[in-house]
């Protein structure tokens, strides 16, 4: 049996969707099992078989995580460790969900899952702490880094843009700020693909969209689409701005495109670019707009 944690996130809830759609056996947790009390874990698990474990609970609110540093350590360092102990007590595999925020960014290179890691932020650093527990005490376990997530549920750029292009007929966007965007349904048919093909190839890996883009680029291109598909009907300028413009509290890393040649080698699979990827993703919310429009 799979046991999907977070499943109300935004990856988990794509995560479940899959699940079902493949007919999985699975149960799924979501805050009401605290991820940072391991008694709360032991007894939730002590009378269930369990073989994978997803874990998609995090915290990601890379700013707040600097005024929130014992939450955010709490939840994505000690209760990480509390799910990689139950795994090992389970003799369960772990797939962990990391991020690109654990490089610095600083070198204008593909990163590869062996680089130096060296996290700016807070929430990098919580995240890197978490990976470092998954791999102290298990042995069967994937940690997947992606970069740029959004989806259908949750907060993200993209519905952040969505919003912004209704309410104002100008916006400011950092552009010297290089990554890929990452849908979050493709990342969950990736996690499920570990399962399906029974891969024993643990270790860590990276997982984005194809394509290297920055946040202005990006948002030029959600205004693109949405105006094609009729999401967005109205003319609004878009600013390019540079980091400096746009002081946050937390740094973000001016370069951080991941290398996929390990997964997509192991999983013998080819992936999509993120303009495609971001127009499925733009269907998809147009297509729930005019369901909720009808009901």
């Amino acid at each position: 049996m799979i046991w999907l944690i977070g499943n109300k996130g935004m990856l988990g809830s794509d995560v479940e969707l899959l699940l079902k759609k493949w007919d999985k056996e699975y149960i799924a947790t979501d805050k009401e099992i605290d991820i940072t009390n391991i008694d709360i874990l032991r007894n939730f698990i002590k009378d269930k078989e369990i073989n994978y474990i997803i874990n998609c609970s995090a915290y990601t609110n890379v700013d707040g995580a600097e005024s929130e540093k014992e939450l955010a350590y709490l939840i994505n360092g000690e209760g990480v460790k509390n799910i990689s102990i139950i795994a090992k007590e389970k003799d369960a595999v772990l797939i962990h969900i990391s991020t690109d925020y654990v490089f610095d960014g600083k070198e204008e290179k593909i990163y590869k899952e062996d680089d130096k890691v060296n996290p700016l932020s807070i929430y990098g650093k919580s995240k890197l702490e978490g990976e470092r527990f998954v791999q102290e005490i298990l042995e069967k376990y994937f940690i997947i880094r992606t970069a740029w997530l959004y989806g259908l549920n949750g907060k993200n750029f993209v519905y952040t843009m969505l919003r912004l292009f209704e309410t104002k007929d100008e916006i400011k966007v950092v552009s010297d700020q290089y990554g890929t965007p990452t849908y979050s349904m493709d990342l969950a048919e990736v996690i499920l693909k570990f399962i399906k093909n029974k891969i024993k190839v643990y270790g860590i890996y990276h997982f984005t969209n194809e394509g290297k883009t920055n946040w202005y680029e990006f948002a030029k291109e959600i205004y693109k689409i949405s105006k094609e598909i009729n999401l967005i009907n109205k003319e609004v300028k878009i600013i390019p701005i540079t980091t400096a413009d746009y002081p946050t509290p937390a740094i973000r890393p001016h370069f951080s495109i991941l290398d996929k040649s390990k997964i997509k080698n192991v999983l013998n699979m080819d992936i999509r670019e993120w303009n495609v990827a971001l127009r499925d993703f733009l269907s998809r919310v147009k297509e729930n707009k005019n369901y909720e429009k009808k009901n």
